[in-house]
């Protein structure tokens, strides 16, 4: 992202700088705590008009906001279509039996008793494998949360195992978007990178893995009532779709492309072409059904609610819903980072910071916040980045320090933000409904343990001195290299 702040005109001070942040938290608040109503849009839009107002008082036109705005929508354009890529694969891939399939397959081959860490770890796999945590989320996590729905699970739990393993898989795999970003942002190598995570990584995978496991998964441990409700979600699939190898030929050249480092857009528009070409050779759509699909999503009448319920979705129109909060919570943070209102916060904090506990501690927060306050996972990964950068170099340590940090503030936090574009697409894709006051389907946030045990351990190791690797330890390594 381009730093193109005004030099003439100097950081705000910090009571200025939090005006719109604290403001725009407590409208969020009123809006989903007091109303009971789960939009929150508005207060973002609105957010982002006071931070035009203090730009303004600072002495910035509104030129300099619209263009600090559209920078950042700029740099988030390829998310934004793949979200809507996913939307429109999602809805081919149910019609073409892509989905059904990999719900009868669940529901044949995973023992219940084990599902929740089996969930987790095929979920880890396939994000790993394609480098996109969303794409995984969209399609076999919502493959899971039908067998989840089978088993007696609910869906919070369901949806807490898939976010922790597909944005898990996400974080260490060198396909995906973040994972390249925060070695670019801190100018470190890729590969270092990813094993310098893996102090953080490796335990808070088992640790969640291991709950999981004690957790299980149908409430009956397998019972009759489970197997029933197995038998009569299989016969419903059976009875709507034609299911074969054929229905798997999408998702495996999907994997296959990402695996060949085809860019994530030409490959899941590739898969939104096969998951339509296969519902109208084998499923007997029309052309007119498969663009039909694709737009608007998928629709069914199996005679069972819980199948119509996960089957009937997908489609371009499926994401306007998220879409339109990724642009306002976008808008919002590029506007912040535009009057320097974020640099003036965490300038502050940096000037409080003493040694590296406090540094690499603060790195860590500092993404988190900007996750929260901005909703911009990438935002919130370039901005500490840049400006924690000479920190480290100050103090001797590792910028692999900081590329842990941020990844881990960043990658993994984005999900568990409500208005935030990674925790806008779960709630969407998994049919996450929040309505009435009824926020049980966001139990999904404590219960994706490997998104927020990885940063918890990256601040004891911080604090202990643990896996802090210093700058000479670089040097020796790139001797080792050469």
């Amino acid at each position: 992202m381009q730093d193109y702040s005004t030099p003439a005109i100097p950081v705000p001070r910090l009571p200025l700088a939090l005006i719109p942040v604290v403001l725009t938290i407590a409208l969020l608040g009123v809006q989903i705590f007091y109303y009971d109503d789960f939009t929150p849009h508005i207060p973002l839009a609105i957010g982002f008009g006071i931070t035009a107002l203090v730009g303004w008082l600072q002495g910035y036109r509104w030129k300099d906001i619209e263009s600090g705005a559209f920078q950042v929508l700029h740099v988030a354009m390829p998310s934004i279509a793949t979200l809507i890529i996913v939307g429109m694969l999602v809805g081919t891939w149910i019609a073409s039996g892509t989905v059904p399939m990999l719900i009868y397959l669940g529901l044949e081959l995973i023992d219940p008793s084990w599902f929740l860490a089996a969930a987790m770890l095929m979920c880890s796999m396939v994000s790993l494998s394609i480098g996109s945590s969303w794409t995984t989320v969209g399609t076999v996590g919502l493959a899971l949360m039908g067998i989840g729905d089978a088993f007696g699970v609910p869906l919070y739990w369901t949806a807490g195992a898939v976010v922790s393993g597909a944005f898990f898989g996400d974080k260490i795999s060198p396909l995906s978007d973040t994972t390249n970003l925060s070695p670019a942002v801190t100018e470190t190598n890729i590969f270092d990178h990813i094993r310098n995570m893996m102090p953080t990584t490796v335990p808070a995978m088992l640790i969640a893995l291991a709950v999981y496991a004690v957790v299980g998964g149908a409430d009956d441990g397998g019972g009759t009532d489970t197997l029933t409700r197995i038998d009569a979600i299989k016969q419903g699939l059976a009875d709507n779709f034609v299911m074969g190898p054929w229905q798997l030929l999408p998702l495996v050249v999907v994997i296959g492309l990402a695996f060949f480092k085809v860019a994530p857009i030409p490959a899941l528009f590739t898969g939104v072409m096969l998951g339509g070409g296969v519902a109208i050779f084998t499923q007997g759509a029309s052309v007119h059904d498969a663009l039909t699909f694709a737009h608007s999503g998928y629709s069914v009448v199996t005679g069972s609610e819980t199948l119509d319920s996960l089957l009937n979705r997908g489609g371009v129109t499926s994401m306007t819903w998220v879409v339109t909060l990724m642009m306002f919570a976008l808008a919002y943070g590029g506007a912040l980072e535009r009057t320097r209102c974020l640099e003036a916060i965490v300038g502050a904090i940096m000037k409080r910071l003493k040694g590296f506990r406090g540094l690499q501690t603060s790195a860590i927060l500092t993404s988190i916040a900007t996750n929260v306050v901005s909703g911009d996972v990438y935002l919130s990964i370039a901005l500490p980045g840049r400006m924690y950068k000479p920190a480290y170099d100050e103090l001797g340590y590792s910028r692999l320090n900081l590329s842990r940090a941020i990844e881990e503030g960043g990658t993994l936090v984005s999900p568990l933000v409500p208005w935030n574009a990674g925790g806008a697409f779960v709630i969407g894709a998994l049919g996450l409904t929040v309505s009435a006051g009824d926020f049980s389907a966001l139990l999904y946030i404590p219960l994706a343990f490997a998104c927020w045990l990885s940063p918890l351990f990256g601040i004891l190791y911080a604090q202990l001195g643990w896996f802090s690797r210093r700058a000479e330890d670089d040097a020796a390594a790139a001797g080792e290299r050469a």
